[in-house]
């Protein structure tokens, strides 16, 4: 995939993301973090705010999974 495609794919995400639920929110973020992987693989600069937002996303993650545990 090139440069282009990926920060397209990026922005594309970013806004699908935007307002999003929780459960969209999960949904997405491998595919954050799949673009994120293919961008440093191939040499490109990954922009803070999408570092950033996979941050947030992964951090949703472990807070869903630990919300469901009993107390």
């Amino acid at each position: 995939m090139s440069s282009v495609n990926l920060y397209s794919e990026a922005e594309k995400l970013e806004k699908k993301l935007t307002g999003a639920c929780l459960d969209t929110r999960l949904a997405l973020q491998p595919s954050v973090a799949k673009v994120i992987e293919r961008m440093r693989q191939q040499g490109m600069h990954v922009p803070s705010r999408l570092r950033q937002l996979d941050a947030a996303l992964c951090e949703d993650a472990m807070e869903a999974r630990f919300d469901n545990l009993p107390v």
